[in-house]
């Protein structure tokens, strides 16, 4: 590598995807359901599989901790904040706030836990004619000690309004670019929650989804921030050369993101998620479903959820989902409706 090789580190990506400061986790699913049945459930047999913790993909899919419809019924958080960026399929999500949703095809959902939440993800299985493909990516953002006991925050980022940058290179192949932080050329993409890290403008941080046509070149702009990190997730395709590093699927990249960089794709095209963000630069202690700076706040957030469930659970069921034909739309903790 030479001094200036802007590729600093790579690494296979595991389950979950390796991360840097500001972010914690990156998982990243890819369920082939088959046809659904009147329950939203999948129409084939679920005879041998650990129902309740259902990670082994046999025949291409998991149940994870549904039991009747996929997903993660209620369960809490305390200390960050979950970016979840449907591209394919739908997510019901219900919360301790009130909230709840039907999102996907596109859609973000940004949750700040701050001092609690508890919420449900599960994924019903709307057609029974045909397939019902889920792919989407959960980030953990983390949060600065001041923001870890702030108020929770529920937002809802419709795909009809983010932002998406389409640029053709110089033989006129394509990269189109999702902007769901940050900014890329003149885009504004929708305003990150009040306590969220990326509501600092220093923070630098940026959540972009690239799709390269095969060859096609495009040149990743410099960060604003000599500290900004920034993490190419190289996940679908054939091959990607950074600068003149030869990266394949299945790779993470870490890149200097002090100056722009050239990426082009290999004959297959190629899809990468891009995470970038200044450091918080704080401890970080993780047990489970909390993330805090110590043990002592790990302490004091287990102590808090018992005492008090994070405001209890205002739903009929742990894994509530709702009717097939209700179509998108979000129902904010103040009781406003918002669709696409």
């Amino acid at each position: 590598m030479t001094v200036s090789d802007p590729v600093l580190q790579t690494f296979r990506l595991g389950s979950p995807w390796q991360t840097v400061d500001p972010f914690l986790f990156v998982a990243y699913h890819l369920d082939a359901y088959p046809e659904g049945t009147a329950d939203l459930g999948p129409d084939a047999s679920l005879a041998g599989r650990p129902l309740g913790q259902d990670f082994g993909n046999p025949a291409g899919w998991n149940m994870y901790h549904g039991r009747t419809v996929p997903g993660f019924p209620q369960h809490p958080h305390r200390g960050f904040e979950t970016v979840t960026y449907v591209r394919q399929g739908v997510v019901d999500h219900a919360d301790s706030l009130g909230a709840t949703a039907r999102y996907g095809d596109g859609d973000t959902q940004w949750l700040t836990t701050g001092r609690g939440v508890s919420h449900s993800e599960m994924f019903p299985l709307l057609d029974r004619e045909r397939p019902n493909p889920l792919e989407l990516f959960q980030i953990w953002l983390n949060l600065p000690a001041a923001s870890k006991t702030a108020d929770p925050h529920f937002s809802m980022f419709w795909s009809e309004r983010t932002p998406r940058v389409t640029r053709r290179d110089s033989a006129g192949r394509t990269t189109e670019v999702t902007v769901i932080a940050g900014t890329l050329d003149d885009t504004d993409p929708p305003s990150a929650p009040p306590e969220s890290w990326a509501s600092t403008e220093s923070a630098d941080l940026a959540i972009w989804h690239l799709e390269l046509d095969a060859d096609a070149e495009f040149e990743l702009p410099a960060a604003t921030g000599p500290e900004t990190h920034r993490v190419l997730y190289v996940y679908e395709g054939s091959s990607v050369r950074v600068a003149d590093s030869e990266v394949g699927t299945g790779t993470g990249v870490l890149v200097d993101a002090s100056a722009p960089v050239t990426l082009t794709a290999g004959a297959g095209g190629i899809k990468i998620l891009l995470l970038q963000g200044r450091p918080i630069g704080e401890p970080v202690a993780q047990h489970g479903p909390f993330v805090m700076n110590d043990a002592t706040g790990l302490q004091q957030a287990f102590d808090d959820y018992r005492r008090t469930a994070f405001g209890g659970w205002p739903w009929p069921a742990d894994d509530p989902v709702h009717a097939a034909d209700s179509g998108r739309f979000a129902r904010h903790p103040d009781g406003h409706v918002d669709t696409p």
